[in-house]
């Protein structure tokens, strides 16, 4: 018995979401959630234009409380709508605009739509993204599909089964039904392969190291410049040096002068003198 209460519980829920989906598809519909409150059921809509659900003066909210209490059951149903903040990373909501913009100009330019929608996914910060569109209502002799992709995505894995956001929609067009698949790797998800580089500060301080250098450098070169004067002076005063030494070497290598020896004539003239003096005195 309890199984069967779930199972009917299951199976409600189901069909108002599907009647949300059809009822509110068309403005932005994203998704539904169901939450139970001792005061009645909580119905929480998720779109991203809040105003067409709404409606003017509360009207839409009032029509879908009614439809859920006389076609659902629901005793004391409350409707709350609540605005999608990034709708393009919300993959319900691209589908469904896709498949609006089918039934409203048609298949023909599925292609530029796709790109176009891609090309919103990934500007919205998205890592990875694909467009899945197949069925008859494409224009073509048989049934294709076309696949529009870009960026990183999984496939398979861990991260694939709980981490990638899918989404799917129907068109129902006078030339067939055409599905609409959509799967969005959220820029929130952390890739396991995902290597992130340190940044080195050691540069910073090497390069303050090299400004300190240079300063020092430039405060050192007229030091510099006096020690090459003074090289400079110095071959001056080796010259010098190297000149007094020639003229030292040069007098004693010049021959000293004979002495003359006195004659004895000469002897007893300067005896005489020396008695003359004497006598003077």
């Amino acid at each position: 018995m309890i199984e069967r209460d779930i199972i009917k519980k299951s199976l409600k829920e189901f069909h108002i979401k599907e009647y949300m989906a059809d009822v509110v598809g068309k403005s932005g519909y994203s998704h539904t959630e169901i939450q139970r409150t001792p005061l009645g059921e909580k119905v929480i809509v998720y779109s991203s234009k809040p105003g067409l659900v709404v409606g003017s003066k509360g009207k839409g909210i009032k029509e879908l409380t009614e439809v859920l209490k006389n076609k659902f059951g629901l005793e004391n149903p409350q409707v709350e709508v609540s605005e999608v903040d990034r709708p393009f990373l919300n993959p319900k909501s691209v589908s469904k605009e896709i498949v609006s913009s089918f039934e409203r100009f048609g298949p023909r330019r599925f292609k530029f739509t796709g790109y176009k929608m891609l090309e919103s996914i990934m500007s919205a910060g998205a890592q990875g993204a694909e467009i899945v569109i197949t069925g008859r209502g494409i224009p073509s002799t048989r049934s294709k599909c076309w696949r529009f992709s870009a960026g990183h995505l999984k496939k398979s894995g861990d991260i694939s089964e709980n981490f990638v956001s899918r989404g799917y929609s129907i068109a129902h067009l006078k030339s067939g039904a055409v599905g609409v698949k959509v799967s969005i790797l959220t820029p929130d998800v952390k890739l396991p392969d995902t290597i992130n580089l340190k940044e080195v500060v050691v540069e910073e301080k090497e390069a303050e190291e090299v400004k300190e250098e240079t300063s020092e450098d430039k405060k050192e070169q007229p030091n510099v410049e006096k020690k090459g004067e003074s090289k400079k002076e110095e071959p001056k005063t080796e010259k010098k040096e190297e000149a007094k030494l020639e003229k030292k070497e040069v007098k004693k290598a010049e021959p000293k002068k004979e002495e003359k020896i006195p004659t004895a004539s000469e002897l007893k003239k300067i005896k005489e003198e020396k008695d003359v003096n004497n006598k003077k005195e």
